[in-house]
């Protein structure tokens, strides 16, 4: 009942900012998890947003005891790697297990949408006795007039974890469905923060994440909280 409350309040919060945790999908078979050694991996051909968005989870992961690597370091994901083939997949998972890896955290943008919302605030108006002009010339406005409608676009984003564990099946175990609203490209940093810490809230709460450790004072990432 706890992790139900909570998860509420999350997302409560997030939907208070323009990065909003709308959905998540956590695997039935798993109650816990507690990853080692992961690989984080941001799809997007916008090269800025893709080194801050794996800078910064890699951060968080790392204040909660796990091992992290960048794709950006790997050559098959590097810049200009191109298109990767399934075969190639199939190898580096190989690859991964071989050096001890057991999660892997995939996160991508699958949908923008373009939305207007048209101001609807018309208190002292009586719908009873509206006439035909009344209702034309008010609403005539919301064409020609910008103050009557808002413009904006939400990017639709995926999160997922993944188990490439050698003992078992490699498998899906969560999936974090995250809308981003009117991303400011000047303020890139400060969006990919918001995303990151909707992320692992979630992780954390649904016991797929261990919580942050405490650090000195002194250590180098207790500043970047």
């Amino acid at each position: 009942m706890k992790r139900v409350i909570f998860l509420l309040a999350t997302l409560f919060i997030v939907s208070c900012s323009d990065t909003q945790l709308v959905d998540y999908w956590k695997s039935p078979d798993t109650d816990t998890y507690s990853p080692t050694k992961v690989l984080v991996l941001g799809v997007t051909s916008d090269k800025v947003a893709r080194l801050e968005f794996e800078n910064q989870l890699k951060n968080q992961l790392e204040l909660r005891g796990i091992e992290v690597q960048r794709s950006l370091d790997l050559k098959e994901f590097s810049l200009d790697s191109g298109q990767i083939t399934e075969a190639q997949l199939d190898q580096l998972e190989d690859k991964l297990l071989d050096e001890y890896f057991d999660t892997i955290i995939l996160s991508k943008v699958v949908g923008v949408e373009d939305k207007i919302v048209y101001r609807s605030n018309y208190k002292n108006y009586d719908e009873t006795y509206r006439r035909f002009k009344d209702d034309y010339l008010r609403y005539q406005d919301i064409y020609y007039n910008p103050d009557y409608y808002n413009e904006y676009t939400v990017y639709h984003a995926e999160t997922a974890m993944y188990c490439i564990c050698p003992t078992k099946d490699r498998e899906l175990l969560w999936k974090g469905y995250i809308d981003i609203t009117d991303p400011n490209q000047k303020e890139l940093a400060k969006t990919v923060k918001r995303y990151v810490n909707v992320v692992i809230m979630s992780l954390e709460e649904l016991n797929l994440v261990s919580p942050q450790l405490e650090l000195p004072e002194d250590h180098p990432q207790s500043t970047q909280q």
